[in-house]
């Protein structure tokens, strides 16, 4: 993935950059461990092969597209947590 200089560089807070990064590192690792090659997820998933290049050069893929590879390469489960967990941001909210 093309690095942007980003605050997550320098700190430890969550940025756009620094979640496409860990994103896509950890979809190149479920990649290796399905010993799949991006074109045969291509066919697989009817997501272009361009798509899939451009979603590991620069983190950026149509939400679409990102479940079509999440079901090609069986990893659906992890959607189901994406915004179920709600989080208390002040005390009052904990009652």
């Amino acid at each position: 993935m093309i690095k942007k200089l980003d605050i997550s560089t320098f700190v430890e807070v969550e940025t756009v950059s620094s979640i496409e990064e860990k994103l896509v590192d950890r979809f190149k690792k479920r990649l290796r461990e399905l010993k799949m090659s991006q074109r045969t997820l291509a066919e697989e998933s009817d997501v272009s092969y361009a798509s899939i290049r451009r979603f590991v050069s620069t983190g950026e893929i149509s939400l679409s597209s990102l479940i079509k590879l999440a079901i090609a390469m069986d990893c659906t489960s992890e959607f189901a947590s994406l915004f179920s967990v709600s989080k208390a941001k002040r005390l009052k909210d904990m009652e």
